[in-house]
């Protein structure tokens, strides 16, 4: 099976073309995503055969660590000539319990986004994602610190994560919204009309988690017929359910990285998908 990214492209913003299969840079850290990697070498690997095997889009976050895994991204691949790098503000981290706090208030996410440009060492973040809606501030007034970092050339394209489609339309009236990301995937599919949304205003689908918690059950006898694996076939279903999905898997193993991309050389039946959905 090919190992080289066959998954066909997909326009983030209109104008910047990524094949629609990436990889998420979440597992580039410690134990709960907090510190550094065992082997921050391997890790930088892992960065480097995604990119040669023509992964480029790469998606991460400053709580990732936090600060671990933008740091790893920037000391390995910039410049970024030919990689469109997503990040996301809006959580901090709490080593003592692990908890992922929420602060949307616009002086954090100002000051969030200069750790984000220093880490990643460029001077715009392609694509700046709200990671998660702060109950404690105005939905509108969040977002509007994107939609301001964007109009002074800190951000080329704006997100929002773990949006309802009522939160997407309201973003949608501060700025451009070329992305959302939210948990989605075989098993998984509370955000089928959040996705149904996206299709229809071509808006980037993100699935963060896309491979759930490692369970896919029922998905042996597809995987029988490709010589494949589970997670393989759960990812070419999701790059076959929806041709705005971009599945972002994450792994801090090149040989999984290998195996996850050779999973956009797989082409489900008509037959196998329904019985993956069903």
């Amino acid at each position: 099976m090919a190992t080289e990214n066959q998954s066909d492209t997909f326009d983030i913003g209109g104008e910047d073309t990524v094949h629609r299969l990436g990889f998420g840079a979440m597992r580039l850290t410690g134990e709960d995503i907090i510190g550094p990697p065992d082997d921050e070498e391997e890790a930088k690997d892992v960065l480097s055969r995604a990119t040669e095997l023509g992964v480029d889009f790469i998606d991460t976050a400053d709580s990732y660590g936090p600060a671990v895994s933008e740091r790893l991204i920037g000391e390995e691949l910039a410049p970024y000539e030919d990689t469109f790098v997503a990040t996301k503000g809006g959580l901090w981290r709490d080593d003592r319990d692990g908890s992922w706090p929420k602060c949307g208030q616009p002086g954090y996410i100002r000051n969030s986004i200069l750790g984000s440009l220093d880490r990643l060492q460029t001077d715009q973040i392609d694509l700046y994602q709200y990671h998660r809606p702060d109950p404690e501030v105005d939905y509108a007034e969040a977002v509007n610190t994107f939609a301001t970092l964007k109009d002074e050339g800190k951000v080329k394209h704006v997100g929002v994560s773990n949006a309802s489609v009522e939160q997407i339309e309201t973003a949608r009236d501060v700025c451009e919204i070329a992305t959302v990301q939210n948990e989605y995937n075989v098993g998984d599919r509370e955000s089928e009309e959040v996705l149904e949304y996206c299709e229809d205003n071509g808006i980037g689908f993100i699935p963060w988690a896309p491979l759930g918690s490692g369970e896919l059950d029922g998905l042996d006898e597809v995987a029988d017929n490709h010589d494949a694996t589970e997670y393989q076939v759960g990812l070419a279903w999701l790059l076959q359910h929806s041709p705005v999905m971009l599945p972002i898997p994450g792994t801090g193993s090149v040989d999984h990285v290998e195996e996850n991309i050779a999973a956009s050389d797989i082409e489900l039946t008509d037959e196998e998908i329904e019985t993956i959905e069903n």
